[in-house]
């Protein structure tokens, strides 16, 4: 067997293997040269029927009447060219009557499209708006990642086209030659996979069927989180508090989830995770078998690596928008339900066994390192995170901080420690971009009083023009520049050691006068060079109407220096307390 061989069995086996957990019963196959490893092991799972159809436009229709008999998913299966092209009509049927359709169309391989190869056609989208989920399939692989993401697909394959509206998805697979897999290999159904059951439920209720055996997973968890994302509902934040503490885990608490401030109960949050979890030895000294998340990730990256090397048993998302927001591919339960319905069903009916010992690790670990935090902004040393403790300091209560991406809500999850004012945060963290943050934080401002800007100044120049809304509107904005000439964030990254193009490539200073376009706004412009000014200022902008457009100049060789100091002290911090 080659290792060609290898990688496409194992690789199409876990996709099949998937779609059996899932519970998909029955596939209409027509018979095609580059399909053959999914027809080959399609035929030889024991718990998918096989129903060959040599006509495609016939397999479709016929597909869709078992999945209109059984009101259940059933797939098709064609070769590439157009064989695909023939199901269209079995699918513009599905997506018009809600019948579910798992349509599966052999490919290609990149470097065989729009080159005049035989039976090659474009497949990407190929069905349009007709279907209600296209996934391009990666190149066969039978690395660990891969697999994890080919299960997550098939998941979420027959999940997304069962989920009301029922309808069809659309999976396109790019084969490379040969094409025989290899059904005779050792665990060929089990590779990659965790034995866990997903479901996605969108009518705000759990079936008792499935209630249960959630019940048993977060019962057996014994070193949990709770993780809540950013969030658009802050309404969630006393539900998710009561769920937590019902089990006794902590909650990480990412600075966009508005868990951070207001006059609940704070006693189990954990503001200073990103720090923590930035300590290397944290994946074996506090290694956490069970997760439950709120909401989108966490905008910390040393969440995601602690993530990856932790790899819970148990790692559930309950996420209203049911878009499957999980880039690690470690979950094991998806559920498609507001966070205040999960909390509450959950809350009512959960006995756990709590670690206490395990909770108050956190918490120690946590006020030591709020502690360090608080010094150094003590020291009120010139650089960019100090920023943030002053804006945080002089907002009004209820006020919205907006926070562009990059440096800025980074260190807003660095610096905003638990506080009893209640400050509402907001970012653009959909696609995380640094563009159209002034007109967004502008539109907040239209209908939300005290609302303060802190952003990047590659950002503020990506979307000066927004400013003209302030302008036509008399809109009251307060925005914070912090100009370090060019883009800081990459500073912190590894090809900032090692290309002596740096400066051009990655930085790429601009040396913009900012105040220049404050005043072509008719906003008010200030530059601050101590924290003092900068307090001061940000007082005058709390009680005067329209622009106001406050500059800090920083160094940026400084700014990561004085950062990577302060993540020294704190991994120092959490050694002493987990180290013997």
């Amino acid at each position: 067997m080659t290792r060609h061989q290898e990688k496409l069995t194992r690789f199409c086996a876990a996709f099949i293997d998937e779609l059996a957990l899932s519970g998909l019963k029955h596939i209409v196959i027509s018979p095609g040269s580059r399909s053959t490893p999914l027809t080959m092991l399609f035929d030889n799972c024991p718990d998918i029927k096989v129903w060959m159809n040599v006509d495609e436009r016939s397999a479709g229709f016929f597909a869709l009447g078992i999945a209109k008999a059984c009101m259940e998913p059933v797939a098709i299966l064609c070769t590439s060219g157009t064989a695909a092209a023939n199901y269209y009509p079995a699918i513009v049927e599905a997506k018009l009557a809600g019948v579910p359709l798992v349509v599966l169309t052999a490919d290609r391989p990149h470097h065989l499209r729009d080159v005049g190869a035989p039976q090659a056609i474009d497949q990407i989208k190929l069905y349009g708006d007709q279907v209600k989920w296209f996934k391009e399939m990666p190149p066969q692989s039978d690395e660990k990642h891969t697999l994890q993401f080919v299960r997550k697909m098939a998941r979420r394959a027959y999940s997304v086209s069962a989920a009301s509206p029922k309808g069809p998805v659309h999976l396109n697979f790019p084969f490379e030659e040969p094409l025989i897999p290899s059904p005779d290999m050792d665990n060929l159904w089990t590779k990659g996979h965790s034995g866990s059951f997903y479901y996605e439920n969108e009518l705000g209720s759990i079936p008792e069927h499935q209630l249960f055996p959630l019940l048993h997973d977060i019962q057996s968890i014994n070193k949990g989180l709770i993780v809540v994302g950013p969030v658009t509902n802050e309404e969630a934040i006393p539900y998710i508090n009561a769920f937590a503490k019902q089990c006794g885990f902590p909650i990480i608490a990412d600075p966009l989830s508005g868990m951070r401030s207001g006059d609940h109960d704070k006693t189990q949050i954990i503001d200073m995770y990103d720090a923590i979890f930035r300590e290397p030895s944290i994946p074996d000294l506090l290694a956490s078998d069970g997760v439950i998340r709120f909401g989108a990730m966490p905008v910390s990256k040393s969440f995601s690596t602690y993530l990856t090397k932790v790899e819970p048993k148990t790692y559930l998302i309950v996420d209203e928008k049911g878009s499957w927001r999980d880039p690690t591919h470690l979950s094991t339960q998806m559920i498609g339900m507001s966070p205040i319905s999960f909390c509450q069903l959950l809350t009512s009916t959960l006995q756990m066994t709590k670690n206490d010992r395990w909770l108050s690790q956190w918490i120690n670990i946590n006020r030591d390192i709020q502690k360090r935090v608080k010094d150094y902004s003590e020291e009120e040393l010139w650089f960019e995170g100090q920023a943030f403790v002053e804006v945080l300091n002089e907002a009004k209560p209820e006020a919205t901080l907006f926070v562009g991406n990059s440096m800025p809500v980074r260190d807003l999850d660095t610096f905003f420690i638990s506080q009893e004012k209640k400050i509402h945060p907001m970012a653009n963290r959909g696609a995380n971009g640094i563009d159209g943050v002034i007109s967004t934080a502008l539109g907040a401002a239209a209908v939300r009083p005290s609302v303060i800007l802190v952003i990047g100044d590659l950002s503020f120049y990506h979307d000066m023009n927004g400013l003209l809304m302030s302008k036509c509107y008399d809109i009251d904005i307060t925005i914070v520049v912090v100009n370090n000439n060019g883009g800081g964030i990459f500073s912190f990254l590894p090809q900032a050691k090692e290309s002596d193009r740096f400066e051009a490539l990655f930085a790429t200073s601009t040396d913009l006068e900012i105040e220049y376009a404050a005043r072509m706004y008719k906003g008010k412009y200030s530059n601050p060079t101590t924290w003092q000014a900068f307090r001061k200022e940000l007082q005058l902008a709390n009680d005067e109407p329209g622009l106001k457009v406050i500059e800090i100049q920083t160094n940026r060789q400084e700014n990561t220096s004085i950062h990577r100091k302060l993540w020294d002290d704190i991994q120092d911090i959490v050694k002493a307390r987990l180290i013997p």
